[in-house]
């Protein structure tokens, strides 16, 4: 188990400085002068231009990446904000921990009504039940989050003033928010929730277990469930993993100060050092995520674990 963490860690090696070579590039060639937005179009060009020369602007690419990942690798050093001039590791670990929030809650609540779903859908195939979950699965996937969110606002925030709109300071805050991003992914759990179970319910040992006599819900919670998680979790950190970095335009429409919004504004102020740490970062929560997931199948399934040792 320890050389395979080992080695799975050794592979995150190349796949950030993959990463982070994609996202320098796009950055590099995306219109725009930081130095310009910086000062103002009413700036004079001999400012610009010592401000493009302070900065390291004026290099090229190779020399600009270069001094880019040796601070980051040597230093620990993503750089400094070109808007608010601080390290640009104290602007994410500030605003991770609302995205964090933001997935988890978003994550439970794609688990509390993805599984069931999938759950009752593999148990009565082609029923009624069936059919109506996986046209609302289909639904759910379709929406576009901004769109649901925006109708979420206009229903419970506008019209009832159940739920604020904005902000995420209480629980109230994340009750729209969770919503929104939960319901694509429930829709993507409970798919694979179906599939798994209608593969594993038409094993012998179901059968045998229902001929012994045991009670319907213990067949489908202890045995078919419990072998039918491993493909459930993978989806499940998939998604736990894609609501951190894809909540950006739910924490746009909310207003809530995460890591998405804050690179939404870096881009459009052209702060490279914050939105290339900002997505290092994601893709490096990203991948721990799926090692952890990884390890997760061995508690899950004894025979995973054996291939361990």
């Amino acid at each position: 188990m320890h050389k395979y963490i080992l080695r799975r860690l050794l592979y995150l090696i190349p796949t950030m400085l993959g990463v982070s070579l994609i996202v320098f590039t796009m950055m590099y060639f995306t219109p725009g002068d930081p130095a310009k937005i910086m000062l103002g179009d009413a700036a004079p060009p001999e400012q610009v231009e010592a401000l493009r020369e302070e900065m390291g602007l004026n290099d090229s690419f190779v020399v600009q990446y270069g001094r880019w990942l040796y601070e980051l690798v040597v230093n620990q050093d993503m750089g400094r904000s070109y808007r608010s001039k601080r390290p640009v590791v104290d602007e994410i670990v500030q605003r991770f921990p609302a995205t964090l929030k933001l997935a988890t809650a978003g994550v439970v609540v794609s688990v509390v009504i993805g599984v069931p779903i999938g759950i009752i859908s593999a148990t009565k195939q082609y029923s009624f039940l069936d059919n109506a979950s996986m046209f609302f699965a289909l639904l759910g996937v379709s929406m576009p989050n901004f769109w649901l969110a925006m109708l979420l606002i206009i229903v419970f925030s506008v019209n009832l003033e159940w739920l604020p709109s904005s902000g995420l300071t209480s629980f109230s805050h994340i009750i729209l928010p969770a919503i929104t991003l939960g319901t694509g992914s429930a829709a993507t759990i409970a798919r694979m929730t179906r599939s798994s179970m209608l593969e594993v319910i038409r094993q012998d040992y179901i059968r045998t277990a229902r001929a012994k006599g045991q009670v319907e819900s213990k067949v489908v919670n202890r045995h078919a469930l419990k072998n039918a998680l491993i493909p459930i979790i993978t989806v499940i950190g998939l998604q736990f993993g894609g609501l951190l970095g894809g909540a950006v335009l739910t924490e746009s429409v909310f207003s809530i100060p995460g890591v998405g919004r804050l690179m939404v504004d870096s881009i459009g102020t052209r702060d490279f050092p914050v939105v290339q740490g900002g997505v290092l970062f994601i893709a490096i929560v990203f991948s721990l995520i799926n090692l952890f997931v990884d390890i997760l199948y061995a508690f899950v399934d004894p025979r995973i674990k054996s291939q361990y040792k």
